[in-house]
């Protein structure tokens, strides 16, 4: 019985295209809204207090989150078995080294901000590094983004050059380099050169709150390892069967 319970909940993490612990935008914005509140202008000024960004102009967080009495193999396995059942495409898995205790995971969580402007509509993406390094009793965790990815659709604003008739109003569902709709352009802004870390910026709405909700994803996933190597992925990935 116990063993059908564990299935059930396993399948139930999976339907309907679930990423298994890995936040959507809708839960993310929620989550980042009860930390940071809605203003989201304010959340970033006041965030940015107390960022860095790194040599390279990224925005990078590290947190060593301690497992006492488990052995670098152990936390491995629990690691890779949330990195394998949390990340779907497994090409975002971009490295996997037992021996070394290193895993790299770079993957992207799609539409994290869509905002209306005066002449567009940007939707905002991510695609974070993360990095896990394995020592018996803790494990590192290191969370890099440099960039945001931009759907920026000209004729999607509350005011327009473009044609009424052509206007399409596209957003973060639209494939990747899909060059097919004129009105539709594939931007990166370095997060360096955008609002709050450049005071006069034209997409500060836009990117403040696109700042909130990436140092938000950041905490989501410490918060997720801490539980997996703590609890396992069902609560019950123990040694006790």
């Amino acid at each position: 019985m116990r063993r059908i319970l564990l299935m059930a909940i396993a399948a139930m993490m999976y339907a309907g295209g679930m990423n298994a612990q890995v936040m959507k935008a809708a839960d993310l914005e929620k989550y980042a809204k009860e930390k940071y509140g809605d203003k989201w202008l304010d959340a970033a000024k006041n965030l940015a207090k107390d960022m860095t960004l790194d040599k390279n102009e990224s925005l990078t967080y590290q947190e060593v989150v301690q497992a006492e009495g488990k052995t670098k193999e152990q936390l491995y396995v629990a690691l890779n078995y949330w990195v394998t059942a949390t990340f779907k495409d497994k090409q975002s898995i971009t490295l996997n080294d037992k021996e070394a205790g290193c895993i790299i995971v770079s993957s992207t969580i799609p539409g994290i901000v869509e905002h209306m402007g005066t002449m567009n509509k940007y939707a905002v993406s991510i695609t974070p590094v993360i990095r896990l390094d394995i020592k018996d009793g803790r494990v590192r965790v290191t969370y890099t983004v440099q960039n945001y990815d931009i759907l920026r659709d000209i004729s999607g604003g509350w005011i327009s050059l473009v044609d009424s008739d052509s206007k399409t109003y596209g957003d973060a569902k639209r494939k990747k380099d899909d060059k097919t709709n004129s009105n539709l352009y594939d931007e990166q802004w370095e997060i360096a050169r955008h609002y709050p870390f450049v005071e006069k910026d034209a997409q500060k709405r836009t990117c403040a709150k696109a700042l909130v909700m990436t140092h938000a994803y950041s905490n989501a996933i410490i918060d997720k390892v801490e539980e997996a190597l703590k609890n396992g992925i069902v609560g019950n990935d123990d040694d006790d069967w």
